[in-house]
């Protein structure tokens, strides 16, 4: 028997597609040799993007909430006429002082008429002291 051996010659490669595979293989070589970057850099990344991307979408849901809370108190407002703090001029305190106040309560509180009474004890009323 007789074998036939062919060759297939691969074309010449040039020299820029072999810096490419050059630089690709010593590229994977860095995720062997270097973990970090090929399990902890993703992970970091990703994880600081993520937050950064998640706080982005909750200040437009802020916002959003805040215009919408705005727009009811300003329909609120003008059917109402109230304001955040309450009715428009619907409340005007008197102006008290200290000592008008106390000669009110002296007056409503005799100080001098007082008796005494007997405070019961929390155990006085139990028969079951021996």
């Amino acid at each position: 028997m007789t074998t036939i051996e062919t060759r297939c010659e691969d074309p010449p490669k040039s020299k820029s597609r072999m810096v490419v595979e050059s630089s690709g293989a010593s590229f994977k070589r860095w995720g062997r040799k270097y973990p970090f970057i090929r399990y902890g850099l993703p992970m970091i990344s990703l994880t600081v993007l993520g937050s950064v991307g998640l706080a982005h979408l909750l200040q437009g849901s802020k916002d959003i909430a805040k215009v919408k809370d705005d727009n009811e108190w300003e329909i609120i407002e003008e059917r109402k006429a109230l304001s955040r703090t309450g009715p428009i001029e619907a409340y005007k305190p008197k102006k008290i002082s200290l000592e008008e106040e106390l000669k009110a309560l002296q007056e409503k509180v005799n100080i001098n008429d007082y008796e005494y009474r007997k405070i019961p004890r929390p155990n006085d009323g139990k028969s079951g002291q021996q």
